[in-house]
């Protein structure tokens, strides 16, 4: 028999998928719904201490925002913040969230506003998930002097909001000169579909060494300076 679901059971039920979430990649920001908006209100905040952002997505209105800038520079320095759900707690509210843009200040690089984009259980979200590389003592082609050449920092890819990786993984292991680490060989990458479909993309490879030649000895010695020609004797 097909059930019926009413609008209340299906909140129960997106509820009950966001319950089941990791809670390893999930971290809690505390802020404050901002009054006014544009760049004069925005200024404003900063003068006080703050740092402005915005909550947008999930077919809801924009929330214009005040945050402590500390939280939010701790999260930019751990890395893979563009793949951390962040747990926005609203004056007694919560909604999971992706940081989706941080703007710098041009000669500080101190954080001047940051955006939220409100995720909806179930709802497939595009992400960049970061690459880390490890076992990089267990490469032959890195032991013999061989250069790792990173293609790609990190991957954009399709996942459902409640599954997002924090991180893929590149395993060097065995990799010797010439070998390179694809799609197929990250890990921790269940759930997710690449925006590249169209082949088995390059993340990194092994390129061989590049040594220079050092100069000979001989080379690094200046030739002896001619003598001078010896002056005509002056006729008596």
């Amino acid at each position: 028999m097909a059930r019926n679901f009413g609008v209340g059971t299906l909140g129960v039920l997106k509820q009950e998928i966001w319950t089941g979430v990791a809670m390893a990649n999930l971290v809690t920001i505390e802020a404050e719904v901002r009054a006014g908006t544009g760049t004069g209100a925005a200024r404003a905040v900063r003068r006080a201490g703050k740092l402005p952002g915005i909550l947008y997505g999930a077919t809801e209105p924009p929330v214009p925002l005040t945050l402590d800038p500390r939280l939010v520079l701790r999260e930019l320095h751990r890395g893979g913040w563009r793949s951390r759900i962040f747990e926005l707690r609203l004056n007694g509210t919560a909604a999971r969230t992706l940081i989706r843009d941080v703007q710098f200040h041009p000669v500080t690089d101190a954080p001047r506003h940051v955006d939220f984009q409100r995720l909806t259980a179930g709802q497939q979200i595009r992400v960049a998930v970061d690459v880390i590389f490890s076992n990089e003592g267990a490469s032959p082609g890195l032991k013999r002097g061989g250069v790792l050449n990173v293609v790609r920092h990190s991957v954009e890819v399709y996942c459902d909001p409640e599954r997002v990786p924090e991180r893929f993984e590149a395993d060097l292991s065995g990799l010797d000169i010439n070998d390179t680490v694809r799609w197929s060989n990250l890990r921790n990458t269940e759930g997710t579909r690449p925006i590249i479909t169209d082949r088995n993309f390059v993340i990194a490879s092994v390129a061989p060494p590049t040594k220079m030649a050092e100069p000979t000895a001989e080379a690094t010695v200046a030739p002896a300076a001619a003598p001078a020609p010896a002056a005509p004797a002056k006729k008596e």
